[in-house]
């Protein structure tokens, strides 16, 4: 028996033509001195796969089972490592980083190993040689001397980086967002650990503190780390000049809340050149503003709720004064509930006082004193 492919080709009338392919399944046997041939099957619907098995088979060979044959004794994992280095190719991450070296390929590695599976530097490194990342960068087999040297490399190129970034995501007149955190660090070397506030709630631990400038889309352009006992304030002091010199940009404005631009804080940006703020006043000095002799007044608010004016006590300072009326109208409701809860306690000590239970001015003083208080 054999299996015969016979192919018959026709010219349509637009003058295309088609070919036809049939696969028969045949045996050949002699009868009265001559060869004939019987058609047994026709094979055309099976898959070629299972026609060349077939022929394979019937041509002597002998087939098996390939996992009969192959053990599969390592596989490396390749999905999510060629997924994020895609990505990272087409964000043009390599040139970001630096020329052609062996550390820029380590660097790199470091970067998708945080990306993909966020461990430790000597994780990562082992890692590496259970995936396609290791040998295709040529890194499967870096020892940890050479991962924290190509770390010292990457330490090294932070300006050049910070800079190419600044000019691909930040542009002049635009705007540059700043925000701080803070983490804890394991063991007791790090000489950036100290006791500071923690805005993970981890109060018994040191901390380092890292603030990031990004783009107004959130992509991050310069990253800063701090001591952990480092202040807001201060901490907003260090970047400016990130924003200003190595950002290329002319003028850098910190917005931030009435506790990181301070007092202490603006009186060190109005000496430096190109440096603004915007932030908001506290309340007792919102309140002096806003007395009979002052520039705030309600009356500013008749028309509309937006208003700008000038006092002496912020000699170049715009305040730009804004009444939010939902704001107010909850403010008003909650002077009025606490109104009323004080009301309903002070209610309990006069039916105490006409029943006789509770005599002397001191002893009710002392009693309407602490509900009043509280």
């Amino acid at each position: 028996m054999y299996v015969e492919s016979p192919s018959r080709t026709y010219q349509a009338k637009d003058g295309s033509t088609r070919t036809y392919q049939t696969h028969l399944l045949r045996r050949s046997f002699r009868e009265g001195g001559k060869v004939r041939k019987e058609t047994l099957a026709n094979l055309s619907a099976l898959p070629d796969s299972a026609i060349a098995a077939v022929k394979a088979s019937l041509s002597g060979s002998v087939l098996v089972d390939a996992g009969d044959v192959f053990g599969i004794e390592r596989s490396l994992q390749h999905g999510h490592v060629a997924a994020a280095h895609v990505m990272a190719s087409r964000l043009g991450l390599k040139n970001l980083l630096g020329p052609d070296c062996p550390e820029r390929d380590l660097a790199y590695g470091l970067i998708i190993a945080r990306a993909v599976a966020p461990a430790s530097k000597l994780a990562a490194a082992r890692w590496w040689a259970d995936t396609t990342l290791g040998p295709d960068l040529g890194i499967a087999g870096a020892s940890t001397d050479e991962v924290y040297a190509a770390m010292d490399w990457l330490v090294s190129r932070q300006d050049a980086i910070e800079k190419k970034l600044a000019a691909r995501h930040l542009e002049r007149g635009g705007l540059a967002l700043f925000d701080l955190s803070s983490a804890w660090p394991e063991g007791h070397s790090c000489p950036l650990g100290a006791f500071g506030h923690s805005r993970d709630g981890k109060k018994n631990r040191e901390q380092i503190e890292f603030g990031m400038v990004t783009s107004r889309a959130g992509i991050p352009v310069a990253v800063r780390v701090f001591a952990g006992n480092t202040s807001d304030p201060v901490a907003f002091g260090e970047i400016i000049p990130v924003g200003r010199d190595k950002s290329g940009l002319d003028e850098v404005i910190l917005a931030g809340d009435r506790g990181s631009v301070t007092k202490v804080r603006i009186g060190q940006l109005k000496a430096l050149p190109g440096a603004g703020w915007i932030t908001a006043l506290r309340a007792p000095r919102v309140a002096a503003l806003a007395r009979d002799d002052g520039p705030l007044q309600m009356s500013l608010f008749d028309d509309q709720n937006f208003a700008e004016i000038t006092d002496a006590r912020y000699p170049g300072e715009r305040l730009i004064c804004c009444r939010n009326p939902v704001l107010a109208a909850q403010r008003a409701a909650t002077r009025e509930s606490l109104l009323a809860a004080t009301e309903k306690e002070l209610e309990k000590i006069a039916a105490q006082v006409a029943a006789g239970r509770l005599k002397g001015a001191d002893k009710i003083g002392v009693k309407v004193g602490k509900v009043i208080s509280k």
